[in-house]
């Protein structure tokens, strides 16, 4: 009853928003849960032309920051529709009118360009619409809806070819027709003042700590995104159904764990929240690394999935660093174009680290790309301890506590 007299309650705005990030959720849980079944079904990829694919996925991650200071003008929420668009024209035409690989991959560079421009403005809005000192509260209940709606996508996908009859161009055509409600709803937002496009384009010095732990978060990224389910499917053998499952307990957890997540950002501070995660992920780092040559192989098993669902959750500890931006931004126009630099410089570490990383698994082993995680999560343990705030802002936590 709480939790329904607050949405009753909540600003035009807020009721807006929520709607479009679960709709938007579930438009990315429909590709995401279709999209490598359907390379093999319809093109029967060679490994050079799946590998390839990563190519013009990650990079509109790249070019992000480019395209938002030409798209200047449009502002915050109109720069999210346009995002929106993008990503259901993309989806519409992978699902549509890929009569071959190469005119697909056109269309994955459209849909991926959408949902990469996406990324910062869902941070901005999210803050721009929380109570003062209730940024991470307000990140965590949005990602938290999101979670549950990537559950939702998940299970209409499972239905839907299970009991429905869906075909691929069915589930892309839904997943176009939910990115196109997310862009209604957000037009429905009252348009933000504009910032400058030359904005997006300048780094600044005050924000150097801010970008370091960008760059961090990039190579730490890849181990989440790719090293670590690789060792679940690869050295421990597991088949499709439990990486499956492992996602959809993580979602269920993350429902929960989202809204604490930003709660103690709030309470405790972007450096307390920011040194934890570095120091959990050296624990799952070697948890990932070395369970199989500590334990028996049952119980290997375990604690590589319980670190899996562990690196799933601190995966979001992003959301410190978008409230980080904001207290230390000399002025609300820099908020924007600093998480959109941060997007570019993620993307550029993260392709770096995943080449890396493979050269390390393939020369050396498996453990040793996890012991470079360990490594990056120590740099990151010191770098989030020179988190501070500026004076009045840091005074009033203190005053608070």
């Amino acid at each position: 009853m709480n939790l329904l007299t607050r949405f009753k309650h909540a600003s035009r705005e807020l009721v807006l928003f929520a709607a479009a990030a679960l709709v938007l959720g579930m438009a990315l849980s429909i590709v995401n849960s279709t999209f490598n079944n359907f390379l093999n079904e319809r093109f029967h990829l060679t490994g050079f032309e799946r590998s390839f694919l990563e190519f013009p996925r990650e990079l509109p991650g790249f070019l992000v920051v480019f395209v938002s200071a030409a798209l200047w003008f449009l502002g915050t929420h109109r720069l999210g529709v346009f995002s929106m668009l993008l990503a259901g024209i993309g989806a519409f035409l992978i699902g549509f009118a890929s009569p071959s690989y190469w005119v697909m991959v056109v269309w994955l560079f459209i849909y991926s360009m959408g949902d990469h421009l996406f990324m910062p403005i869902a941070s901005t809005i999210g803050m721009q619409l929380a109570r003062k000192g209730q940024d991470g509260r307000r990140l965590g209940q949005i990602n938290s809806i999101r979670n549950a709606a990537t559950i939702l996508g998940s299970f209409l996908v499972f239905v839907g070819f299970r009991y429905l009859g869906f075909s691929f161009p069915v589930t892309f055509g839904l997943a176009a027709a939910f990115f196109l409600l997310a862009a209604y709803l957000l037009y429905r937002m009252t348009p933000e003042r504009t910032t400058e496009g030359r904005s997006y384009l300048q780094l600044h010095r005050e924000y150097k700590l801010y970008y370091a732990l960008n760059v961090i978060s990039g190579a730490r990224k890849q181990i989440f995104i790719t090293f670590a389910p690789w060792v679940l499917v690869q050295v421990f053998e597991q088949p499709t159904q439990i990486m499956a499952t492992l996602y959809t307990i993580g979602g269920l957890i993350g429902i929960l764990f989202q809204p604490l997540l930003g709660w103690t950002i709030d309470r405790f501070g972007e450096r307390f929240v920011l040194a934890a995660d570095a120091v959990i992920l050296v624990f799952v780092c070697f948890g990932y690394g070395f369970a199989k040559f500590i334990f028996p192989p049952d119980i290997a098993f375990l604690v590589v999935c319980a670190m899996f669902l562990l690196d799933q959750m601190i995966f979001s500890v992003s959301m410190a660093r978008a409230t980080y931006i904001k207290k230390i931004a000399r002025e609300p126009g820099h908020i924007q174009p600093a998480l959109t630099a941060a997007v570019t410089i993620d993307h550029v570490f993260s392709i770096s680290a995943a080449l890396v990383g493979g050269l390390v698994w393939n020369a050396l082993g498996f453990q040793y790309v996890f012991l470079l995680g360990a490594a990056l999560a120590v740099v990151n343990l010191f770098t989030a301890l020179r988190v501070k705030l500026p004076q009045p802002q840091a005074e009033a936590e203190g005053a608070g506590a």
